[in-house]
């Protein structure tokens, strides 16, 4: 080979070697890194064992995942390392955060799925509702292990705070942000994306620990208090009792979660006024308008409906309207009434709106979100302005988002009224996928509305006896609810398109 073809070979093989990762290997290459933290992550759990030692014979079904988990992600880790990397393309961070998700809760099933008692539904249903901080359960509580009590509330922890959110508080901004945004984050404490997460983790964990303090005074075990603080906090609502808090018949015990509720369905930059003591930006907030308006409008005729229906007195109406309003609205799951069943149907009805309204943006809960829908009525009240004005003049349309006012465009409205328009055609359409079970049209939206919601609060349609569709089902809602609808559409879409390119 002559000197010219020769340099031509090594210029090529230069430029082939410069070329950043990019596409499908990129992303797998990143999933090693979020692999690996899951293995990591299934390990923790045996610190329980510590205290309940006769539990060590679970020990396997956390050790054979997570140890495969950590090899497996190292082996991917390979791929990506010491290579120049590309940035992520057109709605691959969406992509990948759905492959992270599904992979995770895949994962998450299998110390479920080893024991045996459960099976591949029933393990992907319930781990699906722990990363999703849902709390709809198929666990038996009262006989089920220690070990596996404290899985689940580990898991509302991690996925209350978002998996991406974690893993992106060890990563660059460079590499991070899109993911950040594209799990359903909207906002940036500070400047740099990992600093932001770490402010997020650690306010997080301050107020689990807070929790736990106020739960053992208020005379719950330790170990409840634990596992209650971190599904509270989450708005998931996993609990270690059959009727959730219902079962301690305390009032102090309500009251703390019921704080905890409110600090987990509210948005982080909120927490971050909170904090610094910042209250009237706390006040100008939208959403927190918005909350205290529907608390105005809906608890007065909870109390009425159970006073009337029910005849409780006014106090232990109260005490049941507020708790039922808090865990509905910021997506808990929690409950402190032993049934739905026994409530007045205009009190359950309430609950599904809800439900379908949610918690705050940027906060640990789920659901349509106050913000959508505080924009949705906005957005009614400036067109029928402009109808009736008749006028020419050009108004500046704006929402008070975390003490800061913030211009809203038509674009910011039609894509406001397109999410809720889908949110609620995906509610219906899974509501009557119950319906097909024999439950009844409300019951069935009840459930769904909490699936898709990722609230937890049951009628009791999805439990261990219910069709494998029905679960799936539940669980397809739970995922859509979390990853805030178009994460999952898009990113469904995104890998179904490309591979129909692959095979023409």
């Amino acid at each position: 080979m002559s000197k010219d073809n020769q340099s031509v070979v090594n210029n090529a093989q230069n430029r082939q070697q410069e070329q950043p990762l990019s596409g499908y290997m990129l992303i797998f290459g990143y999933m090693g890194i979020f692999i690996f933290f899951a293995g990591l992550f299934m390990l923790v759990p045996l610190l329980v064992l510590i205290f309940y030692p006769d539990e060590i014979t679970y020990a396997p079904y956390f050790v054979i995942p997570g140890m495969v988990c950590i090899v497996g992600g190292y082996v991917l880790r390979i791929i990506i390392k010491d290579k120049k990397m590309a940035r992520l393309a057109h709605h691959e961070d969406t992509v990948l955060v759905l492959l992270v998700w599904i992979l995770t809760i895949v994962v998450g099933s299998l110390p479920f799925l080893l024991t045996g008692d459960y099976d591949f539904t029933r393990s992907i249903f319930e781990s699906t509702s722990g990363y999703t901080t849902t709390g709809l359960s198929i666990v038996d509580v009262t006989s089920a292990p220690n070990i596996f009590l404290f899985y689940r509330s580990l898991m509302q922890f991690l996925g209350g705070v978002g998996i991406v959110l974690v893993m992106t508080s060890v990563i660059s901004d460079r590499y991070g942000v899109r993911l950040y945004h594209a799990e359903g984050h909207s906002d940036r404490l500070m400047p740099n994306l990992a600093k932001s997460a770490r402010l997020i983790l650690g306010i997080y964990l301050l107020y689990t620990v807070l929790g736990i303090l106020a739960y053992v005074i208020s005379g719950m075990p330790v170990f409840d208090a634990i596992n209650h603080s971190l599904a509270a906090l989450s708005t998931g609502g996993f609990s270690v009792k059959a009727t959730s808090i219902a079962a301690y018949q305390s009032l102090s015990i309500e009251v703390v979660t019921m704080v905890l509720m409110i600090l987990g369905g509210t948005n982080f930059v909120v927490h971050v006024f909170l904090l610094r003591g910042k209250w009237k930006r706390v006040w100008r907030h939208g959403e927190f308008r918005l909350l205290v308006l529907l608390l105005f409008l809906f608890l007065p005729l909870m109390i009425i409906s159970t006073m009337r229906t029910l005849g409780h007195g006014f106090w232990q109406s109260l005490r049941e309207g507020s708790f039922q309003f808090l865990t509905a609205v910021t997506t808990t799951g929690f409950s402190s009434i032993e049934s739905f069943k026994a409530m007045p149907l205009i009190f359950v009805s309430f609950v599904i709106l809800l439900m379908l309204i949610g918690a705050g943006f940027g906060s640990t809960g789920g659901a349509i979100k106050q913000h959508r829908v505080l924009l949705m009525f906005k957005s009614m009240y400036w067109n029928l302005r402009d109808k009736m004005m008749h006028s020419k003049t050009i108004h500046t349309n704006t929402v008070n988002k975390a003490g800061d006012k913030v211009i809203v465009t038509d674009k910011d409205i039609q894509n406001n009224n397109v999410f809720v328009l889908t949110y609620l055609m995906i509610f219906f359409a899974g509501s009557l996928v119950f319906t097909v079970a024999g439950h009844p049209m409300v019951d069935a939206m009840f459930e769904f509305a909490s699936s898709l919601g990722t609230v937890g609060l049951s009628v009791g349609l999805t439990s261990t006896t219910a069709p494998n569709y029905v679960l799936w089902t539940s669980s397809a809602g739970m995922l859509l609810g979390r990853l805030e609808l178009y994460v999952v559409l898009i990113g469904l879409a995104k890998m179904i398109g490309d591979a129909s390119r692959r095979k023409a």
